[in-house]
């Protein structure tokens, strides 16, 4: 059997197992330490704006996002209903209730006329939302300013899933920049890793600090062990930061190459519905995504590419047709139903080589013939 083609595996730049290797020499093997301080300054160079906290992951960023907006048990957190289980689960955490948004046919993000509708309902029944989520999903950034400027409005505090986009812009500046947090994720497959950490996103350095805090279990000022507030074990751990640091240093070679697939998929395929990009963003296209006619025909090209070894997958189930989130409300139309059906997210990483996108191509063009 043929080598195996994955979705979107790690990809090492070489410059890694230095900064490893310095945090052996020093041993700073703990969390925190030299490598976590310098890869929450590089990430907040590279994105031009606000103040970072690594973390163990960005669930965890999202998490303690939700709790510095203050969600509490009972309150609504607006989320978009296309996107992985991890941007809802942070709201129950918080005994919250999540209400959920359709997408849009432009970017497939959250639609800004299905949030407002939302918004609008809920406070009829007395129930105006704490927050609201939105996703940049796949990389492509969503109708962020339309979706800032109606939380504005309403005056409830916006927070960027951009877990998928770091290296993606709309209107030159960077995802997880535009809300009033922002959430970053370097799990193995996204679009650098550090093993398994993420980052928080803050406006002020204060509020950044604040996240620190609790996320090394909010340790009081003292020579003892002293606790005023509830805290988490979300730090990130000096190896893992180590890692990241490496991979910043390819972070924009790395977008480049993926971009490149995309491009090379969309010439190959062009009998093919693809993500969009619209002309004021810049997506990291950190998984290319396609649509087929029907749900027959997607799965009829995902079964094949699976017998011929390579990893493809369909796009996000919504959370409204997930079964522990089905009692929830939800406001929109079908379209994130209709793109879960028919969607498919192809091979994209870039250390994907050009032998085996052949591959993939050749693949989905046998099968849909």
């Amino acid at each position: 059997m043929s080598t195996k083609i994955w979705l979107s595996s790690p990809h090492m730049g070489g410059s890694e197992i230095q900064f490893i290797q310095d945090a052996f020499d020093a041993n700073w093997i703990a969390p925190l330490g030299p490598n976590v301080d310098g890869f929450e300054q590089d990430l907040a160079n590279y994105l031009a704006s606000g103040s970072v906290a690594a973390l163990s992951s960005g669930t965890a960023a999202l998490h303690l996002a939700l709790v510095l907006a203050e969600v509490g048990p009972g309150d609504e957190v607006l989320c978009q209903s296309f996107t992985f289980s991890a941007s809802a689960n942070p709201i129950r955490y918080q005994q919250a209730i999540p209400v959920f948004v359709d997408s849009e046919e432009h970017t497939w993000n959250m639609c800004p006329d299905a949030l407002d509708e939302a918004i609008l309902d809920r406070i009829a029944q007395g129930k105006k939302p704490k927050a609201c989520i939105v996703v940049h999903l796949y990389g492509m950034p969503a109708q962020i300013d339309r979706l800032q400027a109606i939380c504005q409005h309403h005056n409830i505090p916006l927070i960027e899933d951009a877990a998928e986009a770091l290296g993606s812009t709309f209107q030159g500046k960077a995802l997880g920049t535009w809300g009033d947090f922002g959430v970053l994720s370097f799990n193995g497959n996204k679009i650098i890793t550090t093993s398994g950490g993420g980052a928080l996103v803050c406006p002020t350095p204060e509020l950044a600090q604040k996240a620190r805090f609790l996320a090394t279990q909010a340790r009081d000022a003292a020579p003892h062990y002293q606790h005023s507030h509830v805290g988490y074990n979300y730090r990130m751990s000096n190896i893992a930061a180590g890692i990241g640091r490496g991979q910043m240093q390819v972070l924009d070679e790395w977008v480049s190459r993926r971009r490149a697939h995309h491009t090379a998929y969309q010439a190959a395929l062009p009998e093919l519905d693809w993500l969009p990009e619209p002309p004021e963003a810049f997506s990291n296209r950190w998984l290319s995504c396609c649509l087929f006619s029907d749900f027959e025909q997607r799965e009829h090209v995902r079964l094949h590419l699976e017998s011929l070894n390579i990893e493809s997958r369909p796009l996000w189930k919504p959370m409204h047709l997930q079964p522990i989130f089905a009692e929830y409300p939800f406001y929109g139309g079908r379209v994130c139903s209709d793109l879960f059906a028919r969607g498919l997210c192809l091979p994209s990483g870039s250390n994907l080589s050009l032998d085996d996108r052949k591959r993939v191509v050749d693949g989905i063009q046998r099968a849909i013939k």
